[in-house]
């Protein structure tokens, strides 16, 4: 049966069906070479030519890819996404690039220099920033720096320079200041015809005429000694002054003030002193040493009035004594008159701290007596003449005085009785004593025995039972038969 033509057209034979894919390709390849490859030589078109033109089109072979855009090195492996590092090819000009056989259009957008040489955009911006930061750098350099500006830099610094300077003005002034008070105290009362070269015959630390007077022990405490005198064994008077060449305690005595001291106390002969225990100073003070001074706690008592209605001392003195007999006794007429009384205390009230007369003073030497004076500036050192003479007054009149058979009688039972209360006092502290340290050895012999083992612990209650059984047993006296 024959088959009709029109069937014939549609079914092309195998040359016709290759010649139209040729066709078609070449079509294909001229339309993406003018729009996409322009710039290539007419030689690569006759060769890609010639491969189109090969029967199987399984086996065609494929363009190969373009050269790649990424750059890569050894120490970096990932991809960087910029341009090509132009690499060196020795048959090729020094000066040219690998970039100079690439067609332009494929890679537009990235930056050329005038080398031909693709700079990244990365380098570019840390270039910039860099000699950014050099302009700054630079004009912080040339700026001139002001004097307020160099000054506030170094304030700390100048603060303590100043400080450390003005320590050591006032430690030289204050020195200064302290000896020259101390001095001026000695040439008033301690050099030739004043009242201590007349009450004693050894003035100084040493002996003959150019010995010194002071004795320095610090820079605001001097010694003055004196001896040879009756029923005393010697004088020592301490000068306390205020701390004028420490700065600190200078600016705390600005807050709470205090006075320059002079501390006498004389050291009374075993058989020149009876039984006295006497104390006079301000209310204030006379209060504070009732409890504090420990044989004015014991033996004396505050006295408000004198004895039988007599004259007595200012109202802003107050008297502690043993008995009425030896305040009446030790507070005369002269003292009142001199120094104790109304109108002579209104000047002398400023420089009198307080005077302690006792035979149960605490330390080696029991009987003595204590003057307490507030110092006064050196141009002002003969306020206080009346005060000094009370010392020797007062040595001549301990040493000579001696109390009643009813006022001594009261005073030996006292002390009799302080005795036996010192006493106890003495045995209650030794049975402390030993019980404290029976109980650090029992303490000790618990700790050395939980450090044994079993076998020692058990060996060492075994041998303290027999112990105990032993000294339980009765004693057997044997004798001997003819």
């Amino acid at each position: 049966m024959a088959t009709p033509r029109s069937s014939v057209f549609f079914s092309p034979r195998g040359d016709t069906l290759l010649y139209l894919i040729a066709l078609l390709s070449l079509l294909l390849h001229n339309i993406s070479a003018d729009s996409h490859f322009e710039g290539f030589d007419a030689d690569d078109d006759l060769e890609d030519d010639t491969v189109l033109f090969q029967p199987p089109l399984s086996d065609l072979p494929r363009r190969p890819p373009p050269p790649p855009t990424t750059l890569s090195t050894p120490s970096d492996p990932e991809s960087h996404h910029g341009p090509p590092v132009p690499q060196s090819d020795p048959d090729l000009n020094p000066k040219t690039t690998s970039f100079d056989y690439w067609d332009e259009d494929e890679f537009e957008g990235f930056p050329v220099d005038n080398n031909n040489v693709i700079t990244p955009p990365e380098v570019i911006k840390t270039t910039s920033d860099d000699s950014v930061l050099d302009e700054n750098e630079k004009a912080r350099v040339l700026e001139p720096v002001s004097l307020s500006k160099r000054i506030r830099a170094y304030t700390v610094e100048m603060i303590c320079v100043s400080f450390l300077i003005m320590f050591a003005v006032n430690y030289f002034t204050g020195k200064k200041e302290n000896e020259n008070l101390a001095l001026a105290w000695a040439a008033k009362f301690a050099t030739k015809d004043t009242i201590f070269d007349k009450n004693f015959s050894l003035l100084g630390v040493g002996e003959g005429d150019n010995s010194p007077l002071l004795m320095k022990e610090g820079q605001n405490v001097f010694k003055f000694y004196a001896s040879g005198r009756r029923y005393c064994q010697d004088l020592v008077g301490t000068m306390e002054l205020k701390s004028r060449q420490d700065l600190i305690a200078k600016l705390y005595n600005m807050v709470v003030p205090c006075k320059d001291e002079i501390t006498i106390e004389v050291r009374m002969n075993e058989d020149a002193m009876d039984h006295v225990v006497f104390a006079l100073g301000k209310k204030k003070a006379a209060k504070v040493m009732h409890k504090e001074v420990r044989d004015l706690q014991r033996f004396a008592s505050l006295m408000t009035a004198g004895p039988n209605g007599r004259k007595w001392v200012a109202d802003e003195l107050m008297v502690i004594t043993e008995s009425k007999e030896v305040a009446g006794d030790l507070i005369t007429e002269t003292v009142l008159d001199q120094v104790f009384g109304e109108k002579a205390f209104q000047s002398l009230g400023k420089l009198f701290i307080s005077m302690h007369f006792s035979d149960q003073q605490q330390g080696t030497h029991k009987k003595m007596l204590v003057f307490k004076f507030a110092l006064p500036d050196v141009n002002h050192m003969a306020d206080m003449t009346r005060l000094v003479a009370l010392v020797p007054y007062y040595i001549d009149l301990i040493g000579r005085y001696k109390l009643s058979s009813q006022a001594r009688s009261k005073t030996e039972a006292a002390r009799s009785k302080v005795a036996q209360e010192v006493y106890k006092e003495q045995q209650n502290e030794r049975q402390e004593m030993l019980q404290r340290k029976k109980a650090e050895k029992k303490k000790m012999m618990e700790e050395a025995a939980s450090k044994l083992n079993a076998e020692a612990l058990r060996k060492k209650e075994a041998k303290e039972r027999a112990r105990q059984l032993k000294k339980a047993m009765p004693k057997i006296k044997m004798s001997r038969g003819a």
